[in-house]
């Protein structure tokens, strides 16, 4: 699977703010997909990955785009794929990235994040690494059409660790990998991980092809409870020790909400602020680049629908500027919100919670049933809301279906 599917907020997150940063929009943090190139065969792709795109940036292309942020001000940088890694200039890309004083991080699926990468990358400046670990090892290896991927992550988890890398690990929530989120978690934790970011698995790409795999949305509730358990854990075993060392930390996406009982607790750090979700901040201060130069205001979202425009026909600093489709998030108000969250409490702040999940499944943005506050809300009525695939997917790179939301009665014994 291209991780871009995962990846919003950065491994081993660094999303503080300063105080000349307030009112105003810049590409704190970019997603950039070098290559497509893939080694695995991932169900539940996004970009529908495997072979390089045949137009890919060269690496003076490359170089310009790092050169281009630093001007930017970005601050961190997230390499995807594909397989971010198969690309022959990634490390000299690391190297451009850091320094220019960026952080650099890796999004990968491991399969051949070998000591000698880890070794190479984090010598060129790769500061963390994210490992996509999408469940248990029988679930993983399904999502991931690979007998033994399973293992292979948790070999590039363990490279990362001993060349002195911070690690995360991403994972997709779905049928598959529910069963097993406690347990993986007590793994993840027995490895060092430092952050565990967790994401719903939403109908882009291949995952669109799939609609078994995706949770109902009245399922979000028992999910963000479990979370939540974990992360009251992890942190009273922080407070136990001392508040030493760094504290494992459960990073729920932004697919994942909304303010139900456990918001802050999902938000925040353990022994850090609290915090809470505070809307879409795609083109507000993150921004994604394709590996053929495409633009989009979050990497996840669909490009036909969210592409800003190409690096080779304007400058990044316009295109951040200046294009409509990257703006989208700078200049909405509630007036596009439509069903249950164009009535919500929570509607000025949320906005709907995740744009690109939402306009995958329904074809636009403004109403997310995938909400632990509307699941309990429907609740004392007696109503659930189910979503129902009633369009296919065309097939191309990071395309979408269309599904229908359902009301139904809650069954006797639910």
């Amino acid at each position: 699977m291209t991780d871009a599917a995962v990846l919003e907020p950065p491994p081993v997150p660094v999303r503080t703010l300063r105080q000349e940063d307030q009112g105003r929009a810049f590409p704190l943090y970019v997603v950039w997909e070098i290559t497509m190139k893939c080694d695995q065969p991932c169900g539940h792709c996004g970009s529908r990955a495997g072979r390089a795109r045949p137009n890919e940036l060269t690496s003076d292309e490359a170089m310009a785009i790092a050169d281009s942020l630093s001007k930017l001000g970005t601050r961190e940088v997230t390499l995807i794929g594909g397989e971010a890694y198969l690309r022959e200039d990634c490390e000299a890309i690391i190297r451009r990235l850091k320094g220019h004083g960026m952080r650099v991080t890796m999004q990968t699926g491991g399969r051949a994040f070998t000591a000698d990468r880890a070794r190479r990358f984090r010598e060129a400046g790769l500061s963390a690494l994210g490992v996509s670990i999408d469940g248990l090892q029988a679930a993983h290896d399904k999502l991931r059409g690979n007998l033994g991927s399973y293992a292979a992550a948790m070999r590039a988890v363990k490279n990362a660790r001993e060349v002195g890398m911070g690690l995360a690990v991403s994972t997709q929530i779905n049928r598959l990998s529910v069963p097993g989120l406690e347990e993986l978690s007590r793994r993840l934790r027995d490895e060092g991980v430092e952050t565990w970011q967790v994401q719903l698995t939403g109908p882009l790409g291949r995952a669109a092809d799939r609609p078994e795999w995706l949770l109902q949305p009245w399922e979000i509730v028992g999910v963000i409870d479990t979370l939540a358990k974990i992360q009251l854990e992890a942190a009273a075993e922080y407070e136990a020790r001392g508040r030493t060392g760094i504290p494992f930390n459960v990073f729920a996406n932004n697919n994942i909400g909304y303010f139900g009982p456990h918001e802050q607790v999902i938000r925040s750090r353990p022994g850090g602020k609290e915090s809470h979700f505070r809307g879409c901040q795609a083109g507000i201060y993150v921004m994604g680049i394709e590996s053929d130069g495409a633009v989009k205001a979050c990497p996840t979202l669909p490009t036909e629908a969210y592409g800003a425009a190409n690096v080779r026909d304007m400058e990044l600093a316009d295109i951040w500027e200046r294009a409509e489709r990257m703006r989208f998030s700078r200049d909405r108000d509630t007036g596009e919100l439509w069903g249950h969250c164009k009535t919500c409490y929570y509607a000025d702040t949320c906005k709907a919670g995740c744009s690109w999940t939402t306009h995958t499944f329904f074809g636009k943005r403004g109403n997310m049933p995938f909400c632990y506050h509307r699941v309990t809300q429907l609740k004392t009525k007696g109503i659930r809301e189910r979503v129902v695939k009633v369009e296919d997917a065309p097939g191309l790179p990071y395309d979408f279906g269309r599904f229908e939301i359902i009301e139904e009665p809650i069954p006797a014994g639910e």
